[in-house]
């Protein structure tokens, strides 16, 4: 089945993030965490320390809708992480209790930018960016 799914990288906290999300999604991970140490090496990367060989290679994550989150660590050697405000992750739960759930489930040490709230549009709406640097807009439809 073809799907779309969001990839996010981290500097060393994957697994801190990835667990974070699975409490606010309440869901579990497909499959095992991957660690860059259960890979064999590619031709000219630098060797791993005992630290960078225990860092995320991948770890996936349903989330609503049927999107999977992934994700994973990068080493210095792989390049600088910048988290910046060009993307946000947007779901729309089935309702709004669900909403509201998610919702303060993400913000838990994070930057609301928006509150939860009726909009103009129509939608129960509200922003934030979690702990982690990732940006999030959270909207429902439903009107209860």
């Amino acid at each position: 089945m073809a799907r779309t799914s969001t990839y996010l990288h981290f500097s060393g906290t994957a697994e801190d993030a990835f667990n974070f999300y699975k409490a606010a999604f309440g869901t579990e991970f497909v499959g095992p965490i991957v660690r860059m140490g259960d890979v064999s090496a590619q031709p000219g990367q630098p060797e791993m320390s005992a630290d960078e060989q225990n860092l995320v290679m991948n770890v996936q994550l349903p989330i609503t809708g049927g999107h999977l989150l992934m994700g994973n660590d990068a080493p210095a050697w792989m390049g600088t992480v910048n988290h910046g405000n060009a993307v946000d992750i947007c779901i729309d739960p089935d309702t709004r209790a669900e909403a509201d759930r998610i919702f303060a489930a993400l913000a838990e040490g994070g930057t609301v930018g928006c509150g939860l709230r009726e909009m103009p549009w129509g939608h129960y709406f509200g922003s934030l960016v979690d702990r982690f640097g990732t940006q999030w807009m959270v909207g429902c439809t439903a009107k209860s």
